[in-house]
């Protein structure tokens, strides 16, 4: 009987009947990259490392069923049956394989990302690596953009050793302190008119409408005190001194286009800093045929990630 046919469970490792695995390249690939956004699903993994989709997928069931890779059990909530895709996470095997390995990214997940992991924190993993999965594919068909991820930020060598390098405090008043952590970060690195190098660096925050919008007091969260909290990251030039970012934008991806209305509103009662924000729906971004160029709501005119003058002028910080 061929290995394809061979039926293995999908949420339950047998490693009696599966080839003994011999480390490729795109294997090690496909380990970086599921380490790096900390759950993909097989179809991000495909169009992320390339190849055969059918080789990618008995790599992946190798990976799997060798330890490697981690198959979250939150996932048979929504698992439909064969067809569906599955969603896969670092395990701790494939994360020191990859620390013994000379390129491999300093700030790696530890592993065991599929044991306790909850519905709720999957799905939002899972939408975020829509969003970053899109843009970064977006790059590679746009000659002169490169994807940067998070590992390229210039921070600064206070910082950069740091646990916590992407998480720092605001104060929103002499009452109001509150901590900050993006979903994401990356950049697009491009050419400027002048045909020098720039980058343009972005946060995201993938936000699964959980969150009330406004709320009365800024003793409890919402996403009107997450604005101000990136307005005064700007204000107080935390993206200079923590990350060593000349300027960034906010982009705001959101479970619907009301949604989206909803939090362009609340961006809107911000005194300053409304430039630096960009909102849309993720059904939006995913069908556009290009998300670079992609018309991004704002406090004000429609805009795109790819920089232009007023962007530029309003988040210069």
């Amino acid at each position: 009987m061929s290995f394809t046919r061979r039926r293995l469970p999908r949420f339950r490792r047998d490693g009696a009947r599966i080839p003994p695995l011999h480390l490729t390249p795109r294997d090690l690939e496909i380990l970086r990259r599921v380490g790096e956004h900390r759950f993909l699903r097989s179809s991000h993994i495909r169009r992320l490392v390339g190849g055969s989709p059918q080789r990618v997928l008995r790599r992946l069931q190798l990976l799997y069923h060798h330890g490697c890779l981690e198959r979250p059990r939150a996932q048979i909530e929504y698992y439909g049956g064969i067809g569906k895709e599955i969603v896969y996470g670092l395990a701790r095997k494939g994360a020191a394989l990859l620390r013994g390995q000379a390129e491999a990214r300093p700030r790696l997940p530890i592993g065991g990302a599929g044991k306790g992991t909850g519905r709720v924190f999957l799905d939002h993993a899972l939408m975020l690596a829509d969003i970053l999965v899109a843009i970064e594919l977006a790059c590679r068909n746009r000659p002169g953009v490169r994807f940067l991820s998070r590992e390229s930020v210039p921070l600064p060598t206070s910082v950069s050793h740091s646990r916590e390098p992407f998480h720092w405090f605001v104060n929103l008043s002499t009452r109001h302190r509150i901590g900050v952590i993006p979903d994401a970060v990356f950049g697009l690195e491009y050419a400027n008119a002048d045909g020098l190098t720039e980058t343009a660096w972005f946060m995201v925050e993938a936000d699964r409408s959980t969150m009330p919008v406004l709320r009365q007091s800024l003793d409890q969260s919402s996403y009107f005190r997450k604005l101000l909290a990136y307005e005064a990251t700007w204000t107080q030039r935390i993206h200079r001194t923590r990350l060593g970012l000349p300027r960034f934008r906010v982009l705001s991806v959101t479970t619907s286009a009301e949604r989206a209305a909803s939090l362009v509103q609340a961006c809107r009662e911000l005194e300053r800093g409304h430039g630096l924000f960009l909102f849309t729906d993720l059904a939006s971004l995913l069908a556009a045929g290009d998300c670079l160029t992609h018309p991004w709501a704002t406090a004000g005119a429609p805009d795109s990630l790819m920089p232009n003058g007023s962007a530029e002028e309003v988040s210069s910080g």
